[in-house]
């Protein structure tokens, strides 16, 4: 696989949080949105359990209606406080895994993982690595889709919710996006599907074998967009948009390694690539940290931090050598290694901190 995609969607989420933390909302149906006020309130259900599923309640259902379907349900307002320290957590879980997070939502984000895994058997482990570090260390599940796109992946995640795992190979895209509906396609609403239907298209599969002229014809540049996803075309890189905290390399090992001359001689060319990007843009950092992948998937992270800022190699593998001699399992084998500085400062930074000294 070239190019490997996970699109990570909890379950639930804010439904999800309010079980976790009170006990007696387990197992019942729990509606987080407006004060439904006994039928009469305005307002819509922000998001609910899948006990509350079962009675026909959705996202962005009238909470008037909402409480018609379900009135014993526990209806809640929104913490959004809690729920972004919750989504902080688990973003914090996903860039163990890579540095390439896209976050869409507060509950959901596509990871690119394609440094990490090299087949269809390796990328489930991954996944199944992070769903359950993910429930050990939050206690909620995630449903994870895993596909050479962006497009791809996002359904897949939806597919098998609750706690769904979903892998679509590139030889597997058609038959897998071939039977859906079109409404599952980005940018297809409700007056865009009635558009369609009354075209005769109602699956992907229609769209896909429909004149792609016509379609661009009739719906301009967004019916060339239609055309690519109902043929699995979805070429976007991910999105991180956020301020660099941190400079690393890691390395994948084909094989697990498991002697220390191999780990000496990866982690020396992973202190250089760091130094190397360090310099090039003028920074240095005080926390270096080591990065270790077992063969179970397990990993830990390891940092040092220096008295002042430190940008080369003949200071940032010292550090990472003594970490790792002190915290490596040797009986385990090694997957992945990686090195990182963090608390980035510029020349700027440091001068002025040179200067307040006299």
């Amino acid at each position: 696989m070239d190019r490997v995609i996970f699109h990570v969607d909890m379950d639930a989420f804010f439904a999800a949080v309010e079980q976790r933390d009170c006990p007696d909302y387990r197992d019942k149906p729990v509606i987080v949105g407006a004060d439904p006020k006994g039928g009469q309130g305005r307002g819509v259900v922000a998001a609910c359990s899948y006990q509350a599923r079962s009675f026909g309640i959705h996202s962005a259902l009238p909470i008037s209606r909402a409480f018609r379907l379900c009135p014993d349900g526990v209806y809640l307002r929104p913490d959004m406080k809690r729920y972004v320290q919750v989504s902080q957590k688990i973003r914090e879980i996903f860039h163990t895994y890579t540095d390439a997070v896209e976050p869409l939502s507060i509950d959901e984000a596509f990871l690119d993982m394609s440094h990490a895994v090299h087949d269809s058997d390796s990328a489930l482990e991954v996944a199944r690595s992070l769903k359950a570090t993910i429930l050990k260390e939050q206690r909620l599940t995630s449903s994870i889709g895993i596909a050479p796109n962006k497009f791809v992946a996002k359904i897949a995640s939806d597919i098998e919710k609750p706690e769904g795992l979903v892998l679509v190979s590139p030889s597997d895209i058609q038959s897998f996006l071939d039977p859906l509906a079109i409404s599952r396609l980005w940018g297809v609403g409700p007056k865009t599907e009635s558009k369609l239907v009354k075209m005769g298209i109602k699956t992907i599969l229609q769209l896909r074998h429909y004149d792609k002229i016509i379609l661009i014809e009739r719906f301009g540049r967004f019916g060339e967009h239609l055309w690519k996803l109902s043929n699995g075309i979805d070429e976007r890189t991910l999105v991180v948009q956020r301020e660099a905290k941190s400079m690393g390399h890691e390395k994948t090992f084909p094989e697990d390694v498991g002697d220390i001359e191999t780990l000496e001689k990866t982690l020396k060319l992973l202190c250089g690539k760091v130094s190397g990007r360090l310099c090039t843009r003028g920074l240095a950092g005080r926390t270096v940290t080591l990065k270790l992948r077992y063969s179970d998937f397990t990993t830990i992270t390891r940092q040092t931090t220096f008295p002042r800022p430190v940008e080369s190699a003949d200071h940032i593998y010292p550090a990472v050598y003594k970490l790792l001699k002190k915290f490596r399992d040797p009986k385990q084998r090694i997957r992945l290694v990686g090195v990182s500085v963090s608390s980035l400062e510029t020349e700027s930074d440091q001068g002025a901190q040179q200067m307040s000294l006299f």
